[in-house]
């Protein structure tokens, strides 16, 4: 087989070509060949089972590097390509350096990002390395010249990250774009019950929908996530069950917009919470995702019941953008100022301490002065614990980036004043001497601190004692900063373990199913298993004969073709040792 193949593969059934000999065509030009006599090899110069020949390429046996960008979705669809990749047998490594392939899953929300993305495949190409592409970028510009050449899984097709890996490292380019559909209808995406490694075991990512009902004029998400399509309420359920099963104590649910869930399937977003919260154990916790006013506005009176649950934090995400309504017009963010206020004001009447975050975006095209200081006004008035601020950066292919721009200038000295108004009030001074339940489940950044939430999804650091992780417990608050506050535990207090099981390692598969823990015990999913532990000869009479259990019945590599492409090999090699009589 050539080292590379220059033609890129639409699709991995592409591998068998329109060229190819038809079987048929096969048993006719069979009737005229004859064997060729081969000489024996000396024994020393036969290859045994245990090694593979030099120049063989057997996928499952390298190291992968996954680099990830962007929001808790994005953190999430890499999370579950890591998981199908180590379940395979390929080793998931944190060195990039180490790695035979670099696994690049980006985001498209703002400039810097894509590039520091475009600078990851310039050095991943000039270190020799095998590339996968996954994210929104190339979902939603896959012509870009600087993709030119390299494989793409799409964001709705990461259940196929095997087969995609497994054709890169044998040099062909394999680019899979398309949608999930089911009974006419567009799929969230890939099953939620796959294999995945979370980057922390405690904390379980769940999409509960891609895409979302807007069309905002800045957005390049839209262009990589689509429309709104809902998973169904017992799928999100199930994998909370197998989340706490596992050893989770907290669950994030996200989105592009969890406020519009099941619009499209005939059910909303509070149905959706009150089946969760059945099934939350008693000392873990759930936090909402981010989502738009419009679609909340609907279901006030619920959500505030559900923020007020015991297992729910009570936090919400709520960008607002601007608070100029000319500029939220221009923006097509289809809610004006006043909408947004009655969120928030309702919110906080009826669930004291909420925590209410937000977003806004300085310059945006056709900002003036005036629009700013409303902003700047909204800010002031409501002093946001948790304040997302972003300078206005124009995306190609989207509306915005046709509009008559802000000068850069202005760009930044806008978001420098609001940063400035951001950092001028502390939000938790009123706190210290507070005594308060929190959950610890991370590291700090610096190493000092474990990082816990209290029922307000605020920051609280507490001691590094081993014995806190993964625990509720009750601590006294001693100091506060602009981000977070310090607890010391209370000597007295219960300690809640969250979970009914204990968690997972770091870096271990999560959601292997019975049905493919069963296929590797008994040898027919070899990767399953550490490769180096496995004859070649098994690994690859094994390789040939799997379907991954998660795609079987799904959108998996069609048998039919891989036993077309495995026997047009082997007639290549028959061929070769044969001549034929004319």
């Amino acid at each position: 087989m050539p080292a590379a193949c220059e033609s890129v593969l639409e699709d991995i059934e592409d591998i068998v070509s329109a060229e190819d000999l038809k079987p048929h065509d096969r048993q006719f030009v069979r009737k005229n060949v004859f064997p060729k006599v081969r000489k024996r090899t000396s024994q020393k110069n036969v290859q045994t089972d245990d090694e593979p020949p030099s120049d063989s390429i057997i996928p499952g046996v390298q190291k992968i590097w996954i680099r990830t960008w962007g929001c808790s979705h994005n953190n999430s669809d890499g999370e579950y390509m890591a998981g199908q990749l180590a379940a395979y047998g390929y080793k998931i490594t944190d060195n990039s350096a180490e790695a035979d392939l670099w696994l690049l899953n980006s985001c498209t929300v703002k400039n810097p990002a894509e590039d520091h993305f475009r600078n990851s495949i310039k050095k991943a190409q000039e270190g020799k390395k095998k590339i996968v592409l996954a994210g929104c970028v190339p979902q939603a510009q896959p012509r870009q010249e600087y993709l030119k050449g390299l494989s793409i899984i799409g964001v709705q097709q990461i259940d196929r990250v095997v087969e995609v890996v497994e054709e890169t490292i044998k040099g062909h380019s394999v680019r899979l774009l398309g949608q999930k559909k089911g009974n006419g209808r567009r799929l969230g995406g890939a099953r939620l019950d796959l294999p995945k490694i979370r980057k922390n075991p405690l904390i379980e990512i769940i999409s509960i929908n891609t895409g979302c009902l807007n069309a905002c004029t800045y957005c390049k998400t839209k262009h990589a996530r689509g429309d709104l399509a809902s998973y169904p309420i017992e799928e999100l359920v199930d994998r909370a069950k197998q989340s706490f099963q596992e050893g989770v104590c907290e669950i994030w649910l996200t989105s592009e917009d969890t406020g519009a869930y099941g619009r499209d399937i005939g059910t909303d977003l509070p149905t959706l919470l009150w089946k969760l919260v059945e099934v939350i154990p008693e000392g873990a916790m759930l936090r909402l995702g981010m989502t738009n006013p419009p679609y909340i506005l609907e279901h006030l009176e619920e959500m505030a019941k559900i923020l007020n649950h015991p297992r729910v934090y009570a936090f919400l995400h709520i960008p607002v953008q601007s608070a100029s309504d000319s500029v939220l017009m221009d923006m097509k963010r289809e809610y004006c100022v006043a909408d947004f206020k009655q969120v928030v004001d309702f919110l906080k009447e009826k669930v004291p301490g909420i925590t209410i975050a937000t977003d806004i975006i300085c310059g945006f095209p056709g900002e003036t002065d005036e629009d700013f200081q409303e902003t700047m006004k909204l800010v002031e008035l409501y002093r946001f614990p948790s304040l997302f601020i972003n300078q206005f950066y124009p995306r190609p292919g989207t509306p915005a980036a046709k509009m008559p721009q802000v000068p850069a200038a202005v760009k930044k000295q806008r978001t420098k004043d609001l940063s400035q108004l951001f950092h001028s009030y502390n939000p938790y001074d009123h706190k210290v001497g507070e005594r308060q339940t929190v959950l610890v489940t991370e590291e700090s950044f610096d190493s000092n601190y474990y990082v816990a939430h209290n029922p307000f999804y605020e920051q609280v650091l507490v001691p590094k004692d081993p014995l806190l992780m993964g625990k509720m417990v009750e601590v006294n608050i001693y100091e506060a900063g602009k981000h977070f506050m310090k607890g010391q535990p209370v000597s007295d207090a219960r300690v809640h373990t969250a979970s009914i099981s204990r968690p997972l390692a770091k870096g271990e598969v999560s959601g292997l199913t019975e049905e493919f823990r069963r296929s590797a015990q008994n040898g027919t999913n070899w990767k399953a298993q550490p490769s180096a532990e496995i004859p070649v000869k098994t690994r690859l009479s094994s390789w040939m004969a799997l379907q991954l259990p998660w795609q079987q019945g799904g959108g998996g590599l069609k048998i039919l073709s891989v036993s077309l492409a495995l026997l047009a090999v082997l007639v290549m090699f028959y061929y070769g040792g044969m001549k034929t009589e004319l």
